[in-house]
């Protein structure tokens, strides 16, 4: 593994009694980059996505991070990740306020309270959420200020990487748009590498600097989003691209 990829997979697969949901595939994340994973539904991103935070096991295949061959070790894994879940399955505790949710691990790993405040406040910033916001429960937060509220929780540890699960997927278009452009604001200022699950290919487009695209657990194609507009590598790569938008509907100039 070269220097500057932090986060490798080699012929990373997963089986479920028989069903192949993740086949021999291929990753590479580059230092200080945004990677989308991106693919239609079945395509294996949120398994892949399972894997490489130590939630599965891989039935075969190896995961490096940071030079370091981590396959099967957790606490090694899951130390200097951020993780944001799906919207769907939880982005934030119910039980805790704003504050409380972004400041769990850190409390956790014996913070101190001023350390814990500063960090915040830088946080709030970055992700221009209201401050006053942070004593309420998850109920009287909007879907945008629950996304942003679990933003901050997973960069309170300043993480090496940001691993991502359809972090938008339920939001209304609109606050959807938007959170896109702050996203990657913040990622572009903290310089902060991520990989993101998405099959949204504009929001990829947008937000990302790479892609990935899987069908049926396979690997079709790796590399820029304008790549996959203007060099497919595979019949399924412009079908995929035709069925969501035309390119030049889509920001493909990185």
């Amino acid at each position: 593994m070269t220097s500057d990829v932090i986060l490798e997979t080699q012929g990373l697969t997963k089986e479920f009694r028989g069903f192949i949901a993740v086949n021999n595939v291929a990753l590479r994340v580059r230092r200080g980059t945004i990677h989308a994973l991106i693919g239609p539904n079945g395509a294996g991103k949120t398994t892949c996505f399972n894997l490489l935070t130590h939630f599965l096991a891989p039935t075969a295949g190896r995961i490096r991070f940071r030079g370091r061959d981590i396959t099967g070790s957790r606490p090694a894994a899951i130390a200097r990740m951020g993780l944001v879940r799906s919207f769907q399955i939880s982005a934030v505790f119910p039980h805790l306020t704003a504050l409380e949710n972004v400041a769990l691990v850190a409390r956790h790993r014996g913070w101190s309270r001023d350390r814990i405040g500063m960090r915040i406040g830088e946080l709030l910033e970055l992700t221009r959420l209201d401050r006053n916001l942070l004593g309420r429960y998850p109920t009287e937060l909007s879907g945008g200020q629950k996304q942003r509220v679990a933003l901050m929780r997973a960069l309170m540890l300043d993480p090496d990487v940001l691993l991502m699960d359809e972090p938008l997927g339920a939001l209304d278009p609109m606050i959807r748009s938007r959170l896109q452009r702050d996203l990657r604001a913040v990622f572009e200022r903290l310089r902060t590498t991520v990989l993101f699950v998405t099959h949204d290919l504009a929001e990829a487009a947008a937000v990302s600097d790479e892609v990935a695209l899987l069908r049926a657990g396979r690997l079709m194609q790796r590399g820029k989003p304008v790549d996959l507009a203007t060099a497919p590598a595979d019949p399924f790569v412009t079908v995929f691209i035709a069925a969501q938008a035309p390119p030049e509907a889509l920001r493909w100039s990185r």
